[in-house]
């Protein structure tokens, strides 16, 4: 299995703050880029915004519906063009590039595993490369509901019973990451997401990519 360099993923339930964290995490490496030397931070998301990913958007808005077996299939299509596409994931990595991505193989193996049951999601992901570096923000399944209580209608996964299981399945496949070579680390996501934030990169700054002699 192949490690992509300079590679994170940040994974968890649905509200456990991974775009938050994302979007903290762009913000911090604008403002210090020069002062710490940082590389160029590029940050990424799954599913894409792309034409395979706005038809599994569409499909988790419950516009339309499709057997989980299609979607899972249409996921690893997408994460097909958003890795070796165009500027895709491992064109900017190997440039030397950071990219920091939210959900990757593992939500895969997560999500469509618990539907459509493990063969098919394994089979069509297990190609990909791994990351570097994956983060799993870790939340008590209520907690996480709470925080999604304003969003207004839900994505068909943002259930409580499903999310009690998304969780038990990550705890169970975390280990075999890490088995295979992937930092993996688990950061508590309750707290606030300043305090977040100060974890998350107390992590990044072991990298090889960050932490270097300017």
């Amino acid at each position: 299995m192949e490690i992509l360099e300079n590679f994170i993923v940040f994974e968890g339930l649905d509200g456990s703050g991974t775009t938050t964290q994302l979007t903290m995490l762009e913000e911090f490496f604008q403002q210090n880029r020069n002062r710490l030397s940082l590389p160029l931070l590029y940050k990424t998301f799954e599913p894409t915004n792309g034409s395979i990913g706005n038809v599994i958007r569409a499909c988790l808005r419950k516009e339309y519906s499709l057997l989980p077996e299609t979607v899972a299939m249409l996921f690893a299509a997408d994460r097909n063009e958003h890795v070796y596409g165009n500027d895709g994931i491992a064109g900017r990595c190997r440039r030397g590039e950071l990219v920091v991505c939210d959900r990757y193989v593992l939500s895969s193996l997560v999500y469509q595993g618990l539907l459509c049951g493990d063969e098919l999601p394994a089979r069509l992901n297990r190609e990909f490369p791994q990351p570097e570096l994956l983060i799993f923000f870790d939340i008590d399944p209520e907690a996480a509901q709470e925080r999604m209580a304003g969003r207004g209608l839900k994505e068909i996964y943002e259930y409580l019973e499903f999310q009690v299981q998304v969780r038990g399945r990550y705890k169970s496949l975390l280990p075999r990451l890490a088995g295979q070579g992937v930092r993996v680390e688990v950061v508590d996501a309750s707290p606030p997401p300043q305090d977040v934030a100060g974890a998350v990169w107390r992590i990044l700054r072991e990298m090889p990519i960050i932490n270097h002699k300017p």
